[in-house]
Formats: structure tokens, sequence, C-alpha cells
């Protein structure tokens, strides 16, 4: 089946509401910490090698960046800002935190949220915080164990469990929650049939 987010493109990164473009269609974002995997899984998801930039200097995503996916013109993928490693000022770190706080709260064409962690350090801080504003705004969210590829398949299944039993105690139902290897392609099409589900593509 041919995958329609394989044409998804660049096309504009905003560092404040103004910037943002028109608030119609369907968006789904994705978060994570600035070590989970994010631009990885993205291009995995995506099947493009540098869609989005696999930095060796994790937190360099400093922007909200949009993603299009022709032909359609009202369907995006957006990729928040990293956290956890970005060395970045307190004052910028401020401005993000608003900026997030008021796309989460008032933007319309947000359909869902992927939450990127790697499945050996899964629902820090950031991620729960994440997993909150979604919902708290009554939008699905999805939970993407990078890295599964690191561990055997007895340690991914128990991690899963282990990461679901916290999430349901958490969020109730509102969260799923998968295994994902961008190296091996392990939890793509699961990935990739979740966002297209939001997306209504």
């Amino acid at each position: 089946m041919a995958n329609p987010l394989a044409r998804a493109r660049y096309m504009l990164a905003a560092h404040n509401p103004r910037q943002l473009p028109p608030d119609g269609g369907f968006e789904v974002a994705f978060a994570g910490r600035s070590n989970a995997g994010k631009s990885s899984a993205l291009n995995a998801i995506c099947q493009q090698n540098a869609l989005a930039r696999v930095s060796k200097t994790p937190g360099r995503t400093q922007q909200l960046v949009f993603f299009d996916i022709p032909p359609t013109t009202d369907r995006f993928l957006v990729d928040l800002p990293g956290y956890g490693y970005a060395k970045v000022p307190k004052d910028l770190q401020a401005h993000w935190q608003a900026f997030i706080d008021k796309y989460f709260g008032t933007r319309e064409a947000l359909k869902g949220l992927v939450v990127v962690m790697d499945i050996r350090h899964p629902l820090k801080d950031y991620d729960r915080q994440m997993l909150g504003y979604a919902v708290g705004r009554g939008l699905p969210a999805h939970a993407i164990l990078t890295k599964a590829d690191k561990l055997g398949r007895g340690a991914q299944g128990n991690a899963m469990q282990a990461v679901r039993k916290q999430m349901q105690a958490e969020f109730g139902d509102a969260v799923s929650v998968q295994v994902f290897s961008g190296e091996s392609k392990q939890g793509v099409d699961e990935a990739r049939a979740v966002i297209g589900g939001w997306l209504q593509l």
C-alpha cells in the first residue's frame, strides 16, 4: 500500500504564534526529549532519510517545524522542540514553553500527539507534560517507544507493559503505546496507520 506520508516536505518553521499557518485542516504533532530519536522516527514513518534533520547535537529543533503532505493542502506533521539536552538560555526556554502552551491550548487543527520516548528511559517529566497537554485537550495521544532494537523481544515486551500500566494509571485510556525502531523498521507500519487515521489520509 502506498504511503501518503512519503510525500511530506518541509513547509515552514515558526518561532512565534504569528508565524503559524492558518488554523485549519488536520495536524499531528511530534514531541520527544532531545535524545529520544524523534527525527529518526519521523524519517522512518515518512520513508525519507532527511525530512527531519537528525542532529549530532540533540536539541537543535528550536521552533515548531511544519511539514505539508502534497497533494493535500491542509494536512500537516508538526515537529515540536525537543527538550532535555538543549543548552539554551532560560528566557528562550520560557518563550518556547509559552508558545507550546498556546499551541496546545488553542490550535483547532491539532488532531493528535505522538510522543517519542527511548524505550530504555520512558516517561520522563517532559513526556508526561506533553501527554498531559493532549489528554487535557481531549486529544488522542500515541507513545512510540523508540530504539527497540537495543533490547531483546522479552525486554521490549516488559518495557511496553510497564509503560502501558503507568500511562493507564495516569491518563486512563487516552494514550496508546507501541514499540518502534527506526533502525529495524519494527512498528513503523503501526505508527503510520495511527497518524494516517488522525490525518484522515
